[in-house]
């Protein structure tokens, strides 16, 4: 990474120092950062990481999932219990500020900000492109607090093309289409709608308007 020796710092410069020095390798499911390797010039900053190699591939070349996955019932256990670890960290990292929900859901989704029952501490960019089997989840530069169930509210936002992988999500994560988890796919489905309306993941254009419909009438 590089930036300006005056902006090298903050959430996403130290990420990954930060996640490996409260995670560590979170039980073999996180590569460890192995080591970091600061330098400047010209008013300029480093800075190198050095993680362990992940042998396995990433289970999508894309963060919207385009294969039909046939992942094991074990699979989605350690997902869901690698995510409660996650959620039972106390930080003072922010992945998602209340600021930008009150703004953005009105915005892209047509509903007030729904009332918040429960913060916790997700991965934030929980997408296919970032995970592999067995579980591993990859880049941690923007973990911190967000909505309960933000992380599977995104990874099932980036799986809508496939319907079968999708009601496995929620099968695997009960907070999704329940009260606590509303603020959560309100959150994630405005993420998204920005996006498309920014010119980037147009493919999932017609399901996440159809997802919003759905969250309008809940």
């Amino acid at each position: 990474m590089s930036a300006p020796e005056d902006k090298a710092s903050g959430k996403l410069w130290d990420g990954a120092l930060d996640a490996q020095h409260v995670f560590g390798d979170l039980d073999g499911r996180r590569p460890a950062l192995l080591a970091v390797h600061d330098a400047s010039a010209d008013t300029t900053a480093y800075r190198a990481e050095l993680s362990a190699r992940v042998d396995q591939p990433v289970l999508s070349d894309d963060p919207v999932l385009q294969p039909h996955l046939q992942l094991p019932d074990s699979w989605w256990e350690d997902l869901a219990g690698t995510l409660e670890q996650v959620a039972a960290v106390d930080t003072d990292r922010v992945a998602v500020r209340q600021q930008y929900m009150d703004r953005a859901i009105p915005e892209f989704v047509g509903i007030p900000t729904p009332a918040m029952t429960c913060w916790t501490t997700a991965h934030a960019d929980l997408h296919w492109a970032n995970i592999t089997s067995p579980l591993r989840l990859l880049d941690w530069e923007g973990w911190g607090r967000a909505p309960e169930g933000v992380g599977a509210a995104t990874l099932y936002a980036y799986t809508l093309l496939q319907t079968d992988t999708a009601a496995r999500i929620r099968d695997a994560f009960p907070v999704l289409g329940s009260p606590a988890g509303l603020a959560a796919e309100a959150t994630v489905c405005a993420q998204l709608l920005q996006t498309v309306a920014r010119g980037y993941n147009l493919t999932l254009e017609a399901q996440l308007r159809d997802w919003s419909e759905e969250l309008r009438h809940r």
